[in-house]
């Protein structure tokens, strides 16, 4: 994804204060931070925003974080204007310029004023400059553009390619950006010495703050009717940028506008808004491959595959299960103070061999007291979990101690610090305590809670859908002709996918009849974020699924050098990613923990899963030839592994026996009791057996 952690997106005004409550033509700012999506913020006048921003980029500077901001006002002017106002081309020193000209508080500023000063000096009183919003006339600053001359350019070159871009040089009227920009370069001049920001496209993005122009209307369409339209725009723009891919972005920055400026996006609007999530040749073998390697398979898989699933905030208690969609911070140390690890009398100073008398305190601290003080070379009780009052750094046991009357007697050596707990011991505040892409377990809330996070960004749940094909198959509960099967994949896949942290959907049952199929998959593609579809993943006559995605243009049968198991139908079906696995139940289900296992994590936002086997001794005897790579129903019994009787891949039967799988690797081998052979039991394939 892009090398920016958060994107901010900023809609820009010219106008006065507009007051407490959001509303339309004012300053907007969207935010994506991490990926996550936030509300976006309403700033009422120019003094607020700048404020803002600059608390903003302190912030995602303090914690390490990139940013990537964008400001829709052209960030240049047409070629020749810099020159003219500065003596030199370098359109940074035009931002200068206008920093000490302008003049701008909340209720009022001098743009105007100061254009019809340039157009006196620069253009005669007829131009550049045009529109006078005030009541009163301006010198040099005409109403109209009657008898308007223009002594540069009238637009910059991404201004005549982005059609209905606004000229620079109207200061104002409906979308007009001219007053935009003299009140928002001196802005950003100051931000970008503060900051030592990097601007785009006269700078190299080097810096971790940079800024970007931007032109909403390019990619962000027309606002939903509840919405604000500069509100959703910047936040979709946001959404849109957060969402590039590093080459993509590589792409769009690769222009050249040394003076004039460049609008973000021109020329890529692809890039923003049309961009599937995963590539339609994301599945495609290097040229020349037929048999693919197990490890191959995964390696492909593991690199091509992206996140699919939106991001979004939910509390702690709503959160167990879910992916963070972004690196997690603790909000507060753990613990919070120094504290005591035992029941006892802490002190100042650790105490040397030998017998010690100390003058006790009266009162005592518990957990949950606020810490007092404790008067020099006293001791006073404490019990587990207070925090430690001031003066107090060493604990002693209460067993080890006696008091006799107001006085505490007890025998050292007592080292300094002893059956204390220091502040943050465990974990400092801003640590990362959840790392992104992980899934949100019971410990997890518990250390979430204990460092004061109550909400967090996570992904939504990635939703798949299973499709069982053939004519054979019949539902159980149904009569089944001789000659008909009971279909044994769908309620086995619908369950995984459960299992493994996904929500499933039925989407039913094909026969052999390519339009049936395809009505089936149009109907799943619309529904979910991913598809496992077993039979017809082979190359014959009714393997309607690899035809279908072949039809598509975006299909590939990888051939993998697996026992069970060899044909995996992999595509797209409208943007949708399929996995066409076997059609026999055994391979099916092994395929689905060795591949679509990982690539579901993936797909949902979590990191890729590496399955933990275990070195044990066989129970078995097996000769096996070079070539591919086995997995055999086993289980565990007195420390040893047992193989199922029947390597046949039509024994259902030994799916229910087995607790785990024997992975036997590539090269020929001779296994004989007792010789080790690595378990992998259902559990570590995110299956509960």
């Amino acid at each position: 994804m892009t090398p920016f952690d958060t994107v901010v997106m900023v809609d820009w005004s010219g106008g006065n204060d507009t007051g407490p409550r959001p509303r339309k033509d004012a300053i907007w700012a969207g935010i994506n931070r991490c990926g996550v999506a936030e509300a976006p913020v309403y700033l009422r006048n120019r003094a607020v925003a700048e404020s803002w921003l600059a608390e903003l980029f302190s912030a995602e500077r303090a914690a390490g974080r990139r940013v990537l901001a964008g400001f829709d006002f052209p960030f240049g002017y047409p070629a020749g204007f810099a020159r003219a106002l500065t003596g030199s081309d370098d359109p940074l020193g035009l931002w200068d310029w206008f920093e000490k000209r302008i003049v701008d508080s909340p209720s009022a500023n001098n743009r105007f004023d100061l254009a019809g000063h340039i157009n006196l000096t620069h253009g005669d009183g007829k131009g550049p400059f045009w529109f006078n919003g005030l009541r009163r006339d301006v010198e040099g600053l005409a109403r109209t553009k009657k008898g308007y001359k223009n002594p540069f350019p009238e637009k910059r070159q991404s201004e005549t390619l982005a059609t209905g871009a606004f000229t620079c040089w109207q200061m104002g009227g409906t979308g007009a950006v001219g007053g935009q920009v003299f009140t928002g370069l001196p802005v950003l001049s100051r931000l970008r010495r503060q900051f030592h920001a990097s601007v785009w496209p006269f700078e190299p993005l080097e810096s971790d703050i940079a800024f970007v122009e931007i032109w909403p209307s390019l990619t962000a369409g027309p606002a939903p009717d509840d919405q604000i339209k500069d509100a959703w725009q910047v936040s979709e723009i946001s959404r849109q940028i957060s969402s590039l891919k590093v080459d993509d972005l590589a792409r769009i920055l690769a222009v050249d506008a040394p003076e004039e400026g460049w609008i973000f996006g021109l020329g890529c609007e692809g890039d923003l808004t049309g961009t599937p999530a995963l590539r339609n040749d994301c599945f495609a073998l290097p040229p020349g491959v037929y048999w693919t390697p197990v490890q191959d398979a995964l390696d492909l898989l593991k690199d091509r595959l992206a996140p699919v699933t939106a991001s979004h905030t939910l509390s702690l208690e709503q959160a167990l299960g879910r992916v963070a969609s972004a690196d997690v911070r603790a909000n507060r140390a753990n613990p919070p103070l120094p504290n005591t690890a035992v029941d006892g009398y802490g002190f100042a100073g650790g105490k040397a061999a030998g017998p010690h008398a100390m003058p006790l305190t009266e009162g005592r601290a518990a957990a949950g007291d606020t810490p007092g003080a404790l008067p020099p070379d006293h001791a006073i009780r404490v019990l587990t979990g207070a925090a430690l009052p001031q003066g107090v750094d060493t604990v002693v046991l209460q067993e080890d101690v006696i008091v006799d009357g107001k006085t505490l007697r007890f025998s050292g050596p007592v080292k300094q610090g002893a059956n204390t707990r220091k502040a943050g011991e465990d974990v400092a505040a801003g640590d990362i305590i959840v790392r992104k892409g992980r899934r949100i377990t019971p410990a997890d809330q518990a250390l979430l809670a204990a460092t004061g996070v109550s909400k967090l960004a996570v992904r939504a749940p990635l939703r798949v859908g299973v499709l069982s094909t053939g004519d054979e198959l019949r539902d159980v509960g149904t009569t089944a002709e001789p000659g008909q099967i009971y279909d044994a994949n769908r309620p086995m896949l619908l369950s995984l996918i459960s299992q493994f942290g996904h929500v499933p959907l039925d989407l039913g049952r094909a026969p052999d009849d390519r339009a049936a199929l395809r009505a089936l998959l149009d109907k799943g593609a619309a529904q979910v974020d991913a598809i496992l579809t077993s039979g017809g993943a082979s190359a014959g006559d009714e393997d309607h699924v690899s035809a279908l995605l072949q039809e598509a243009g975006a299909m590939d049968l990888w051939r993998i050098a697996i026992k069970p198991g060899r044909p995996l139908a992999l595509g797209m079906w409208q943007g949708t990613p399929v996995f066409g696995l076997p059609g026999n139940p055994v391979a099916a289900m092994v395929c689905s923990l060795v591949f679509a296992r990982p690539a579901l994590e993936v797909l949902a936002g979590a990191v890729w899963p590496e399955p933990q086997g275990f070195e044990v001794p066989a129970a078995f005897s097996k000769s096996k030839k070079a070539g591919r790579r086995e997995y055999l129903r086993a289980r565990m019994r007195d420390g040893r592994a047992e193989a199922f009787a029947s390597e046949g891949s039509g024994r259902i039967s030994g799916l229910s026996w087995a607790e785990g799988l024997v992975e036997l690797p590539e090269p020929a081998m001779t296994i004989a009791p007792g010789d080790p052979v690595r378990f992998i039991p259902y559990a570590s394939f995110g299956m509960r057996a």
